[in-house]
């Protein structure tokens, strides 16, 4: 059995050329040095940073500025993106662009019904010459993932990624391999009505930190496209704008990015309302509310402040809780959506603005700042 079956790997981490070579268990690399933390990285070069990311991908995504923050917030949050929508619209070229973007290891998984766990994971093969098993890593041991049409495969094959995309680490047969920091999955994912697709389950769509929904670019963005795209790719003129290392320094400033406690109140809130609501068969996880903060972080961290404000919450509210709540059947009969009932618990949800305000105490917090 081919163990790189279905897949295409960009570039190799030294960690999977070592894993590959002795079958020895891949290390995290440390910045700084083995067992110190990451430096945060402070507020202009953070701005510049993250101007250079969205730049790069906006020259080839035309027209979808918001998608593409959306992204590289879900990257600075340490989540995942769950990229949703018909086929040709730039699902995958979103994801291949904020991949080479980085200077960092990236690989492709095209997700088919006969793709394997194992083709994911890795496998271990037993060496004649050796006499020992050898693992052999998957496509799973990069720091970029792009899963293309995530819901062609099955079930089986979805599952080998809960553990990745949660612990960031991948166990085959008793063992435990840890993958490269930071560490994304940007999946791509067909509506569910169309020919040869299974939907995710909802423990796979709790995984994923956000979902958006490409959707057609505007005339002049499309007319835009026809004029620069048609003689060559759009991803030819992509080169890396920040390391691997800077990325580490970016996420380490948005964990400094101060939040309040009316915030987490009212974040807490907000999940409970999905609970509470009518209109609901599923709210809101414990997850989510985690995850929903930290978007907000790095949304903050992105317009240039070191504190949470309600506005970063509600900004991306509707992108981190929309694909995992469930609707009731007589509201989703009646015409109701995940996202507008997201939109109108928080309409209805009260925020105490006042006590969610910059507090003296954010003026020293170590890392981003104005």
């Amino acid at each position: 059995m081919d163990p790189h079956h279905g897949m295409t790997v960009e570039e190799a981490s030294p960690a999977q050329e070592r894993a590959r070579r002795n079958g020895h268990e891949p290390r995290t690399p440390q910045a700084g040095g083995a067992g110190l933390p990451v430096q945060a990285m402070d507020a202009d070069s953070f701005r510049t940073a993250s101007q250079r990311i969205l730049t790069a991908i906006n020259t080839v995504i035309d027209g979808k500025a918001d998608a593409a923050r959306l992204a590289l917030t879900v990257l600075l949050a340490q989540g995942h993106l769950l990229v949703e929508d018909v086929p040709g619209v730039g699902k995958t070229l979103l994801a291949k662009t904020l991949a080479r973007t980085i200077n960092c290891s990236v690989s492709r998984i095209q997700f088919t019904p006969d793709l394997l766990p194992s083709d994911v994971t890795g496998v271990s093969i037993y060496n004649q010459s050796s006499r020992a098993f050898e693992f052999r890593p998957g496509a799973v041991f990069a720091n970029i993932v792009i899963g293309d049409e995530i819901n062609r495969a099955s079930a089986k094959t979805q599952s080998a990624l809960l553990e990745c995309m949660e612990e960031h680490q991948v166990t085959v047969d008793g063992r435990s391999y840890t993958l490269d920091e930071p560490f994304m999955v940007v999946a791509t994912q067909n509506p569910i009505e169309m020919e040869g697709t299974y939907p995710l389950p909802e423990a796979q769509r709790d995984r994923f930190m956000a979902r958006i929904s490409m959707g057609y670019p505007d005339m002049v963005a499309e007319i835009e496209m026809l004029e620069t795209h048609q003689s060559s790719s759009p991803l030819a003129g992509v080169s890396p704008v920040v390391t691997a290392t800077e990325v580490a320094a970016m996420i380490a400033a948005v964990q400094h990015v101060y939040v309040s406690q009316a915030i987490k109140e009212y974040v807490v809130a907000l999940g409970r309302a999905t609970r509470n609501s009518p209109l609901l068969r599923l709210g809101a996880s414990p997850r989510s509310l985690l995850q929903l903060l930290r978007a907000a972080k790095a949304t903050a961290a992105l317009d240039g402040r070191n504190f949470v404000l309600p506005d970063d919450v509600v900004s991306v509210a509707g992108s981190v809780l929309s694909h995992r709540i469930i609707l009731d059947r007589k509201a989703a009969s009646a015409g109701d959506t995940p996202a507008g009932v997201i939109r109108s618990i928080v309409a209805a949800l009260p925020v105490d603005r006042e006590s969610a305000q910059r507090p003296q105490a954010a003026e020293s917090t170590p890392g981003h700042g104005r």
